[in-house]
């Protein structure tokens, strides 16, 4: 993967979740700057979502552990427990606030 496409893809994802943050039902809000989206659940916690350039790869930091994810056959994977970024999502997320919520990719 090319730099530029490593951007793209990093971009993309973030952007999705940003997106999404409005529409979720339960009391979200983010904030974005320079390569990193936190997002900020009702009780003040947040997961860290932040582009490690480098690596070529995302990493996402809960209140509960850390995650390195690295593309691989078209998907995000984390590079520890093989877990689908979008997957890894929900159920950190659903975890965190307490409460079911469903990212989904844009593609």
């Amino acid at each position: 993967m090319t730099e530029h496409e490593y951007h793209q893809l990093a971009e993309a994802l973030m952007f999705t979740i940003e997106e999404q943050v409005d529409d979720c039902e339960a009391d979200l809000d983010y904030e974005s700057a320079q390569g990193i989206l936190e997002i900020i659940f009702a009780d003040k916690s947040k997961i860290v979502i932040n582009k490690q350039a480098p690596l070529h790869q995302v990493w996402v930091a809960t209140k509960f552990n850390g995650h390195h994810f690295e593309m691989r056959d078209g998907q995000w994977i984390d590079n520890r427990s093989g877990a689908e970024f979008w997957e890894f999502m929900n159920q950190a997320s659903t975890r965190q606030a307490g409460q079911e919520i469903k990212w989904q990719s844009s593609l």
